[in-house]
């Protein structure tokens, strides 16, 4: 297939401007996601939660995506029926989970407002505030994951044979600099009322809803070119025998395996890493945010630096195994050791650059762009068995290696968590994610897809 004249996207100006608008989306999305985890204690103190009902609360983003496939079945959506419409739809649905989660945990709702009564009627043993925050967090998870995957193929569409690596990097690093304001701004918007922190995030998601309106308009435009200076080729339609193409290319099973056990070990953290150094280094809930933060500030720019390296010298399959190396040593360091936490939050911040700079734009030389989003969508599907298990795992971990803790905190006593164990549960998870990216390495000797190779093509 040859390209007869240029299009839009050959302007720099053009598909910059299409990436800094998909990554502002990518930024609100995030920010949202990661606004509740400095409020673990006042979730606790205001709403009655436990650690295990945070870890639950938490989970609930993974399980459309786990449980109903809807990473997976929103990628081939995405290549069945194109970009603006599948965006369209699931960015609406953050929207909307967003604003029922924060209103779960209004005043307006526990005075007995609209549905107090109806959530209190079931499962007794869970608070209405729960169930109903519960499930918003599963709507907005609804529409979250596959609108990653929506923005994912944008910048793919826009940038193959260009600057991916880089361009995929920074729209990673802008996502990751919504979960770093998110750290340090949910604590101070959380004075004086604290459920003010979570409607600022439900307000970004439907600015960003009118943002990837304004993509619309590009999108459309390029449609026209692209169908006007390529003829269409039968190969490039999406088929249903490519998931199991999927899922019998030994690559892809290993990136994506590398992808669910590294993932698992670093988003559930951060969701916990506030309340980890309230707790362990004595810190306020507003330290807690600022130092927790620096994990994202440090991937804003050390992301798309490894992505220009993996765009222009190659060597992706080892930038993951060494993500995946920095990750154990960071998780150890929590739980052995009293090593300012400065220190480890770096390193983790080094292997949450090293792997997502590496992998997204390697799955572009696994599997075809036609596959692209079901690819992403499979992935990101399986990403979520993780990220729906692990705060369920670390809440409940938590909770037995502390007995009697949670009751005392709701009772006004000065007294901590003990986070050794579930630091080292998050640790044994990234010696999987280890052997994974060792796999992937050999493997791709043997398959030739050139994960070793500059992604440059120009």
């Amino acid at each position: 297939m040859e390209q007869i004249k240029r299009t839009l996207k050959d302007s720099p100006a053009a598909r910059w401007f299409v990436l800094f608008v998909s990554s502002a989306v990518m930024f609100m999305n995030y920010y949202f996601y990661d606004a509740l985890s400095p409020l673990k204690d006042l979730m606790q103190t205001n709403l009655g939660f436990s650690s295990s009902d945070y870890g639950v609360f938490m989970s609930a983003y993974s399980v459309p995506n786990v449980f109903l496939l809807m990473a997976v079945l929103g990628g081939i959506i995405l290549d069945k029926i194109g970009i603006r419409i599948t965006g369209t739809i699931f960015i609406l649905f953050m929207g909307v989970g967003a604003a029922i989660t924060a209103y779960g945990a209004s005043d307006a709702f526990q005075d007995g407002g609209f549905g107090y009564a109806f959530m209190g009627s079931f499962l007794t043993q869970y608070s209405p505030a729960l169930k109903m925050m519960y499930l918003g967090f599963f709507v907005f998870g609804l529409g979250a994951e596959t609108s990653i995957v929506v923005l994912s193929k944008v910048v793919v569409k826009w940038f193959k044979g260009k600057e991916l690596a880089l361009a995929l990097g920074l729209n990673v690093a802008i996502g990751r600099l919504g979960t770093a304001l998110a750290l340090y701004l949910s604590p101070m918007l959380a004075r004086p009322l604290w459920t003010d922190a979570i409607w600022f995030g439900v307000m970004l998601l439907w600015i960003g809803l009118l943002f990837f309106i304004v993509y619309i308009i590009m999108d459309i435009k390029i449609d026209k070119q692209i169908k006007e200076s390529i003829p269409k080729d039968a190969e490039d339609e999406f088929k249903w025998s490519d998931l199991k193409d999927l899922v019998t290319n030994r690559s892809f099973v290993y990136i994506t395996l590398l992808c669910v056990t590294f993932y698992a070990a670093v988003f559930p953290f951060v969701k916990f890493a506030p309340d980890l150094l309230m707790n362990k280094f004595d810190m306020s809930r507003v330290i807690a945010g600022k130092v927790s933060s620096i994990l994202m500030f440090g991937t804003i720019i050390l992301t798309p630096i490894f992505g220009w390296v993996a765009d222009n010298k190659g060597k992706s399959a080892t930038l993951m195994y060494l993500g995946s190396a920095f990750l154990i040593i960071a998780h150890l360091m929590f739980a052995l050791t009293t090593i300012p936490p400065f220190i480890p939050i770096f390193i983790l911040g080094m292997a949450f650059s090293l792997v997502p700079a590496a992998m997204w734009p390697a799955v572009t030389k696994i599997v075809g762009e036609n596959k692209i989003g079901t690819a992403y969508g499979a992935m990101f599907s399986v990403q979520n068995l993780g990220l729906w298990a692990f705060p369920m795992l670390i809440g409940y971990t938590l909770e037995i290696s502390n007995p009697g803790v949670a009751e005392k905190i709701v009772q006004g006593l000065d007294v901590s968590y003990d986070y050794t164990n579930p630091m080292l549960l998050l640790s044994s998870t990234g010696v999987l994610g280890l052997v994974f990216a060792f796999l992937l390495k050999r493997e791709d000797k043997v398959s030739g897809y050139g994960l070793e190779q500059p992604n440059k093509q120009d």
